[in-house]
């Protein structure tokens, strides 16, 4: 069984939010045309507090409840069976979907049977590379799907190393091409 995880794609991290990813919004094509291969579809959504202190590090993005943490409006939600929040605590950076509060993310693809996890999103260096990662560890054959995620890169090369460690962790690359 396998399933597609659909990380982060929010307003506040595509172009003209509060911590844009540049062409952080080319992914949504891509990930749409994506779902309809999967049985499961699970996607990760920041929800920080207004007093997290992930804001130290970061601009203040993806605050519960405002415009910015919502999906952006051509992500194709209604494939996406279950959400996992993360970042919830005022502690709590949330850079894994495995580190959602709301549900267990493990104990859901587990449920379902799923052995292949395929990730995509934002951003490749944070949040895809921690989940996908994560994923590797708990036993998933994992896949980076790299047209469908993009990142940061705040410091020159900071995306290729991302890639280099997930690989040495275990996840392979593919295209989107390989499964449509």
């Amino acid at each position: 069984m396998k399933a597609l995880l659909v990380v982060d794609v929010q307003n506040d991290f595509c172009p003209g939010g509060a911590l844009a990813v540049q062409d952080g919004d080319q992914v949504i094509p891509v990930i749409n045309k994506l779902m309809d291969r999967f049985q499961t579809v699970v996607a990760s959504r920041d929800d920080h507090p207004e007093n997290s202190k992930h804001f130290e590090k970061w601009p203040v993005h993806c605050v519960k409840g405002t415009e910015g943490a919502r999906f952006h409006p051509d992500l194709n939600t209604s494939k996406i069976d279950q959400v996992f929040e993360k970042g919830t605590g005022p502690d709590d950076d949330g850079y894994s979907a495995f580190q959602a509060t709301n549900l267990d993310l493990d104990v859901y693809l587990k449920e379902k049977g799923v052995k292949e996890l395929y990730v995509t999103g934002l951003a490749t260096d944070y949040c895809v590379k921690n989940s996908a990662i994560d994923a590797a560890g708990k036993g998933y054959q994992t896949y980076l799907v790299e047209d469908a995620t993009k990142g940061v890169n705040m410091d020159h090369g900071d995306v290729e190393r991302a890639i280099l460690e997930m690989k040495d962790n275990g996840v392979r690359l593919v295209e989107s091409e390989d499964l449509l």
